[in-house]
C-alpha cells in the first residue's frame, strides 16, 4: 500500500515537472528584469574606478579566455553527445546500468516496475537463479505480477554447462551448481503455476550466449563473457520503435527463432519430461529429466549423430 502510494507521488510529480519548470522560468526572468537597472549602475560606478586599473584588466582578459575555451569545448562536446544519443536512440538504446552501482541499480528497478506490472515475460537466460529466485531475484516480483511467462534456461547436464563451468573456475570465480541453482527456479516455477500462472519452460543444451527479458516495449540485457560472471557484465535497456531498425527487433526475433526452434524441448511440469515437438506442435517424443539422475543421451541441434551422448560426470557443482 505504501509503496503504491509512492508510486502514485511519483507520478504526479512527473506530471507536474514542466508546470514547476515554467513557474520558476518566469519568476527567474521577472527578477532579472526588474534588477536590470540597479545592476547597470552598480557595473558603471565599479568600472570608472577599474578601468584604470591594468591588472584588473589583464585578469578579466584572462578570464574571459578561459570562459571561451571552456564554453567552446562545451558546445563541441555536446554536440557530439548529442550525435551519439541519436545514434543510440535510432538503435533503441534508451539506458545503460554499470554494475555494483547503487544508483543504477535504483533506477534498474524503477525502471522495471514502471514497465512490469501485467506484461507477458520473454526470459532466457542460464539458470534462472539470479534472475528469479537468489534472494527473491530481480525480477521475482515482476514475474508475480505478469500476465504470463515464456522462460529459456540451460540444461545442466548439457557439454556447453561443463565448458560454461570450467571457464568460470579456471577464472578464479566460484563453482558454478548449475544442478542446485535450476532445480531451486523450478521450485518456484511450480509454485507459480499451482496459483494459476501460465508459464511455460524451455531447456536448451547449446552455449548460453545473453541474459535477456523482454516485458512489452522493453528490452533487458546482459552477454554472457567467457570466464565473467554475468552479475558483473553491464545491463542494456532498449526499446522498441516505429522504424524497425533497432536492435530490440534484433534481439526479439532472435528470442522467437530460439523458441519456435523444435530441437529445444518444453519442459512438462507435471511429469518431469523433456517434450519434443514438431514446429506444428505436434508431440514427437519425451525424455525423463530428473537433475538427481542425468539423461543417458541428448540430441544437439548443431549434430545430431547418435554418438553424442551425456558424460555423467560432473565437474565444479555440476
Amino acid at each position: 500500500m505504501g509503496r503504491d502510494t509512492l508510486n502514485g507521488l511519483k507520478d504526479v510529480v512527473r506530471s507536474s515537472y514542466w508546470l514547476w519548470f515554467h513557474i520558476v522560468v518566469i519568476t527567474l526572468s521577472t527578477g532579472i528584469a526588474w534588477s536590470l537597472p540597479l545592476i547597470a549602475k552598480a557595473f558603471l560606478v565599479q568600472w570608472s574606478k577599474l578601468e584604470h586599473d591594468h591588472v584588473f584588466l589583464l585578469s578579466v582578459e584572462v578570464a574571459v579566455a578561459i570562459v571561451l575555451i571552456v564554453g567552446l569545448n562545451f558546445i563541441g562536446r555536446s554536440l557530439s553527445d548529442r550525435k551519439l544519443t541519436k545514434i543510440a536512440m535510432e538503435a533503441g538504446l534508451v539506458s545503460f546500468f554499470p554494475y555494483h552501482n547503487r544508483h543504477a541499480e535504483k533506477k534498474i528497478h524503477e525502471l522495471r516496475e514502471r514497465h512490469g506490472l501485467g506484461r507477458t515475460i520473454l526470459a532466457i537466460g542460464s539458470t534462472g537463479y539470479g534472475t528469479f529466485v537468489d534472494n527473491e531475484g530481480e525480477w521475482h516480483a515482476i514475474l508475480e505480477k505478469s500476465l504470463q511467462a515464456n522462460i529459456m534456461l540451460m540444461n545442466p547436464f548439457s557439454e556447453e554447462a561443463r565448458i560454461r563451468a570450467r571457464s568460470l573456475v579456471l577464472a578464479g570465480a566460484p563453482a558454478p551448481r548449475f544442478r542446485e541453482e535450476l532445480g531451486a527456479t523450478l521450485e518456484l516455477f511450480r509454485r507459480l503455476k499451482a496459483g494459476g500462472k501460465v508459464l511455460k519452460l524451455k531447456l536448451y543444451a547449446d552455449r548460453p550466449h545473453v541474459k535477456m527479458v523482454i516485458l512489452g516495449d522493453y528490452l533487458w540485457l546482459q552477454h554472457y563473457h567467457t570466464g565473467i560472471d554475468v552479475k558483473s557484465v553491464p545491463e542494456y535497456v532498449f526499446q522498441y520503435n516505429l522504424k524497425h531498425h533497432g536492435l530490440y527487433t534484433l534481439f526479439s526475433q532472435y528470442f522467437m527463432k530460439r523458441w519456435e526452434n523444435p530441437d529445444i524441448p518444453e519442459y512438462d511440469f507435471d511429469t518431469s519430461e523433456l517434450v519434443y515437438r514438431t514446429k506444428n506442435g505436434k508431440e514427437i517424443r519425451r525424455e525423463k529429466f530428473e537433475l538427481d539422475t542425468p539423461p543417458q543421451r541428448v540430441e544437439f541441434p548443431q549434430a545430431q549423430t547418435p554418438e553424442l551422448a551425456f558424460q555423467t560426470s560432473s565437474i565444479a557443482g555440476l
